[in-house]
């Protein structure tokens, strides 16, 4: 999803752009995830990350309305609010909405029976955010890919991995896939969990590394869940068609994406909990992907220092699709000399990769 909103913001504002994905646009972890436009827990990331996930919040819905209108598909922006339940930091997390002015109200256990009826019981205190919404992520895939090959200025060339980076002294002038070179002015890396491999090729160390999450979904009813829930580290997402995916795990089994029965057994038990019914229900789907690992979650975004031509926006770990609006805007700012939305400073590669 990086490199589809980065190739759709720098489309749009004019310039030639060649999208090269290695398969099928946005079937990594973009298609994987489950969608929350909020990091799991705010309160407990740096301000970097929280800066580029308030813009993105408040973008998401427009973004909607544009790829409709643009690509005829709707990536289905769902705001149905989000309940944390038993949070053991809940007063951090309310000092922070109240010092970050995001509304984040505590909720009576009763309150929350009463409006998400299938609740499993035991929970004894929540705190409710009103606003978060959640993305279709396969569909705001397919949303973004259908907008591209609307526009002129942009070719999207599928199944076309980079094997190497064209260089001309320190400069990057261009990339080569298995068929042709193609050159360009600026080369962009979005490549996900992949993109410490491919700037390996140039010496450099990314810390970006591949964390697989498993997910699994359930087919309700269509009012079965209001509301998204988390509790103990597991969530449960509530689609408008009535699926309901409940995920994740969190694994460093290097590039394997196989799903596992130990997974999917501890998956089932965290969905029971939080939603007996489901303790029955059949699994639709078990999956699994693989998240771009980087410290703190702070992604990388700006032009590699000592290799003029290279750029990042690769490391968003567990918010990618959280964070993906900002991401790119913040990244075309740069490349286009706009002033940015956010301080850059603290996604600049300068200073944190070898």
């Amino acid at each position: 999803m990086i490199g589809l909103l980065s190739a759709y913001q720098l489309g749009q504002a004019g310039l030639q752009v060649v999208l090269l994905e290695a398969g099928e646009t946005a079937r990594e972890a973009s298609w994987a995830g489950g969608g929350i436009v909020s990091p799991l827990y705010p309160w407990r990331y740096q301000p970097a990350v929280t800066a580029l996930a308030h813009w993105s919040q408040d973008y998401y819905p427009r973004l909607d309305e544009r790829l409709v209108a643009e690509g005829g598909i709707s990536p289905e922006v769902h705001e149905t609010g989000l309940y944390w339940l038993d949070l053991e930091d809940e007063a951090e997390a309310l000092r922070w909405a109240e010092h970050s002015g995001r509304p984040l109200f505590p909720r009576s256990i009763d309150q929350v029976y009463a409006a998400v009826p299938a609740l499993g019981a035991g929970f004894t205190h929540a705190v409710f955010m009103p606003d978060v919404a959640n993305v279709r992520n396969p569909r705001l895939g397919k949303a973004l890919t259908a907008a591209l090959r609307q526009m002129p200025n942009v070719q999207v060339l599928e199944r076309s991995p980079v094997r190497a980076f064209l260089r001309d002294g320190e400069r990057v002038v261009g990339v080569r896939t298995h068929d042709r070179e193609l050159r360009a002015e600026r080369v962009v890396v979005a490549a996900g969990a992949w993109s410490g491999e491919l700037l390996a090729t140039l010496g450099i160390t990314l810390p970006v590394e591949p964390v697989k999450g498993q997910m699994i979904l359930f087919k309700c009813a269509a009012d079965f869940l209001p509301s998204m829930v988390l509790a103990r580290g597991r969530y449960a997402i509530p689609r408008r068609d009535g699926h309901v995916l409940v995920g994740s795990t969190l694994e460093h089994a290097g590039f394997d994406k196989t799903p596992t029965e130990d997974a999917l057994a501890s998956l089932r038990v965290s969905a029971a909990e939080l939603l007996p019914a489901l303790g029955k229900a059949e699994v639709v789907r078990h999956w699994a992907g693989l998240r771009p690992g980087s410290p703190e979650g702070i992604p990388y975004i700006g032009e590699v220092p000592g290799h003029e031509g290279l750029w990042l926006n690769c490391g968003h770990y567990r918010n990618g699709l959280v964070l993906a609006p900002a991401s790119c805007r913040l990244l075309a700012d740069l490349v286009l000399g706009r002033e940015p939305i956010v301080d850059p400073a603290p996604y600049a590669p300068a200073g944190r990769i070898v």
